[in-house]
């Protein structure tokens, strides 16, 4: 079983920046591919990023391609999504997920967090 919380979610403006954390709990954290989806209001929850266990391996939108990192550090048993020159389509919530196969399906992935409110503002 394993527990995920999200948090660095705000307002910034269209041009800005900000790092989405999610911390899980257990000890297993390093032996899931985590993922990170969105889901704005009246659409479907969408795949962002996702990245292998060791970190070696990641996997972007084309929508974020270039402008979002996913990190991991299984030492801390937290994974990041930098975000840069966020645009006011990325309005969403973010979700960060657990899977035993990477994948950009949500289908695929077993543990979820609560969600991080990110508003892009022009």
């Amino acid at each position: 079983q394993v527990q995920l919380v999200e948090s660095g979610g705000g307002l910034v403006q269209a041009g800005g920046s900000l790092r989405l954390s999610c911390a899980a709990s257990g000890r297993t954290f390093s032996s899931y591919t985590m993922g990170w989806f969105r889901q704005a209001p009246g659409k479907e929850r969408e795949f962002v990023a996702a990245i292998s266990r060791s970190g070696g391996i990641t996997y972007y939108a084309d929508a974020v391609k270039g402008r979002f990192t996913i990190s991991r550090d299984n030492a801390k048993n937290t994974v990041y999504l930098q975000m840069y020159s966020l645009e006011r389509e990325d309005t969403a919530v973010y979700y960060c997920a657990g899977s035993r196969d990477i994948s950009v399906r949500t289908t695929r992935y077993d543990y979820w967090g609560q969600g991080t409110q990110v508003t892009v503002s022009s």
